[in-house]
């Protein structure tokens, strides 16, 4: 059972290792499918691809390039994220190598199961941190993904980032607050969506940022203040990116 908003201290992050998600414990496929296709809902619902989107216009507007954009979603689950940006790519008429990784060997399962077999998207099962193309990467993106991890790993993550994208790299993920957690609580039951997602979204909230968790985070990969921008989006997102 969740605990009453009224009792909970939104000053501080719950690290994961205090706090487990569902999702991230040994489940069935059926279950990870399921609770992937809610959590597609739950980002259409919540305006989730719109800051991601916004950062790749800003991207393509100050760094046009007539090469294709090599793109990884780090974290990718089911790839919507993935398909949202390719839809983009199409009516921008931006050229885009598109990648997604995932550690959950069920993931690239449910991201080819959910995507048509002609958008030329790879799916990839294993570490981002070993994955290295010849030709490079441009931009390293991920949603909802760092606050599965303790701090420890998001500084890792945001120093792997920034050494290895070219053109720059884009976070998207919660931000720590009362009222969307309350609100997600409620929403969630009302629509019924797979129990994963009902236990996993607040627990996902308490697990998120702050823009003085970011600020701490940033200083300690040794990243320029001044080069990345933080800024907070409705509903409930906090994301954090940085062009070159």
């Amino acid at each position: 059972m969740q605990p009453k908003p009224s009792s909970i201290d939104f000053t501080h992050r719950t690290a994961p290792e205090d706090l487990p998600e569902w999702m991230d414990e040994p489940c069935s496929y059926e279950d990870f499918r399921e609770c992937l296709a809610d959590l597609a809902q739950v980002n259409r619902l919540t305006l989730a691809y719109r800051p991601t989107l916004r950062f790749l216009d800003h991207l393509i507007a100050v760094q046009p390039t007539s090469k294709p954009l090599h793109i990884v979603d780090v974290g990718c689950g089911g790839g919507d994220m993935l398909r949202h940006i390719a839809a983009w790519a199409t009516r921008r008429g931006v050229a885009t190598v598109l990648t997604g990784i995932d550690l959950n060997p069920y993931a690239a399962r449910v991201a080819r199961e959910f995507s048509s077999s002609d958008n030329g998207i790879e799916w990839i099962t294993g570490d981002a941190f070993s994955y290295a193309p010849p030709d490079g990467i441009d931009i390293v993106l991920s949603s909802l993904f760092t606050h599965h991890l303790p701090e420890p790993e998001i500084v890792h993550f945001l120093e792997w980032m920034d050494s290895i994208a070219r053109h720059g790299w884009f976070i998207n993920d919660l931000c720590r607050e009362r009222t969307p957690f309350r609100l997600f609580t409620v929403l969630a039951k009302a629509i019924r969506w797979h129990r994963f997602v009902q236990h996993d979204g607040p627990v996902s909230i308490r697990r998120s940022f702050r823009e003085d968790d970011w600020h701490r985070m940033i200083a300690a990969a040794g990243l320029d203040r001044a080069s990345v921008q933080i800024e907070r989006r409705f509903p409930g997102r906090l994301c954090v990116g940085r062009l070159r």
